[in-house]
């Protein structure tokens, strides 16, 4: 399978470039940096051992900032390198990654492109985040041994099925990891079903995840025009959420004068196609990429920018989550729990199951079934202001309760590092010494 795979993403170089055409059309790629789709490097190697992270998008880019600043810390003399496929989470990770680490996109699964992609970077570890795997990717980095690590890893029953359609691939793909670590009990064994050897479930690492930024002076900006006004936010929204948090506007508008709807698409570059759909409606509609005020009434406001969800997590106390109330997986729900706010969902959170099924025992999120369950719930949640700070509370013992995760992640990647300093300073350098000399004499925090 693995052979057939390569071939096919070989000869169909065609097909290739018409889908990179129809990406760079929709605005999802920065035409700019198309020729590291193809392997080209957008930057020179930095000097020393490189450490490679592979987070998809913007969610597993987040889960692992806090790590990839402690890794830094414990090795001073390392560079790491991290690659996402996604325009907005490159935008992001340009302005939160430290200092020794860059970014690029990774390039599409292609074995010519994969093969100048490694000849150029060299890592001396390979981590990817989740769930991801391109097959040519892997398989060429496991060949030119390369020590890889599976971080954070997750299994959906979805894929999971699909998987066990093609044993031979996934068995061989999950074991070139040197370490595979799940994000609960439930993924290790779906993981060791399909091939994995070892996995450990030393937790989440979106529970050691900080919370999200936002600009001080923005703040302060939307809390002066809201003052008292009743507000809500429609948070990380798909194609038909917005609809539907208009509805519920609509309605619950009729209660609570001045009511400000908040919707943060997804994808900001949705931004004006969701604004002009809901003005179509009828109701006010601001739009702030497009600088717009928010509403002087009750109205929506969409915020369309990118790296400001942080801010209106902070403004508005009661959060609905998207993704969820259409059969997409939902989002993270320890964002908004970290930020104060009451939590709403859809029934279809599956990529986030274990933090759902936290939480609901805890009482720190609610699930409604649809736009009319969503009404009665922002509108409880925004009159009783008991009940709403209770949620919130719960929801923030939950998000914070487990920030050991991260050292135990740490601990558990200190072989596969003493492991670079043996391939830097020599295979024959004594045990002690190699993870002595990935720190080049820095202990974490130096």
């Amino acid at each position: 399978m693995g052979l057939a795979y390569a071939g096919i993403t070989t000869l169909g170089l065609p097909l290739i470039e018409a889908a990179l055409l129809a990406r760079r059309a929709r605005g999802r790629d920065d035409t700019a940096r198309q020729g590291e789709r193809r392997g080209l490097a957008g930057h020179p190697r930095p000097p020393g051992p490189l450490a490679w992270v592979h987070a998809a998008s913007i969610g597993e880019s987040l889960s692992v900032l806090r790590l990839i600043e402690r890794l830094l810390a414990r090795y001073p003399a390392l560079g790491i390198l991290v690659t996402t496929g996604t325009v907005s989470s490159a935008q992001l990770l340009a302005e939160r990654l430290p200092p020794r680490a860059l970014h690029q996109f990774v390039p599409v699964d292609r074995p010519a492109w994969v093969r100048r992609f490694l000849d150029h970077w060299r890592p001396d570890v390979a981590m990817w985040v989740e769930s991801e795997l391109w097959p040519n990717l892997v398989l060429a980095t496991q060949a030119r041994g390369i020590p890889m690590v599976l971080l954070n890893a997750r299994m959906s029953s979805r894929s999971f099925t699909r998987w066990r359609r093609l044993p031979g691939l996934i068995g061989r793909l999950l074991r070139g990891f040197a370490l595979v670590t799940a994000q609960d009990e439930v993924e290790a064994r779906r993981l060791i079903a399909l091939g994995a050897r070892p996995v450990t479930t030393p937790g989440n690492l979106k529970f050691a995840a900080g919370p999200l930024p936002a600009e001080a002076g923005a703040l302060r900006a939307v809390e002066s025009i809201l003052g008292d006004r009743p507000r809500w936010l429609a948070a990380s929204t798909h194609e038909g959420e917005e609809e539907i948090a208009a509805y519920a506007h609509a309605r619950l508008a009729e209660q609570m004068s001045g009511l400000v709807t908040v919707i943060v698409p997804r994808h900001p570059g949705r931004g004006a196609a969701v604004a002009d759909k809901l003005r179509s409606g009828g109701l006010p509609v601001a739009r702030r990429g497009a600088g717009e005020p928010v509403p002087a009434g009750a109205g929506l406001y969409v915020a369309d920018t990118l790296g400001e969800l942080g801010l209106f997590y902070r403004a508005c106390p009661v959060a609905f989550i998207g993704g969820s109330l259409i059969p997409h997986g939902g989002q993270n729900l320890l964002e908004p729990a970290r930020l104060g706010c009451a939590i709403l969902h859809g029934p279809h959170m599956d990529n986030f199951r274990a933090i759902v099924e936290e939480m609901a025992a805890r009482g720190a999120a609610h699930e409604v079934a649809d736009a009319e369950e969503l009404v009665k719930a922002v509108g409880r949640l925004l009159a009783d202001d008991g009940l709403r700070r209770e949620v919130a509370a719960a929801a923030a013992a939950v998000a914070t309760a487990k920030d050991g995760i991260l050292d135990a992640v740490l601990d558990q990647l200190e072989p596969v590092f003493a492991g670079i300093a043996a391939r830097v300073r020599g295979a024959g350098a004594a045990p002690a010494a190699r993870a002595e000399a990935a720190r080049e004499g820095g202990g974490e925090g130096a």
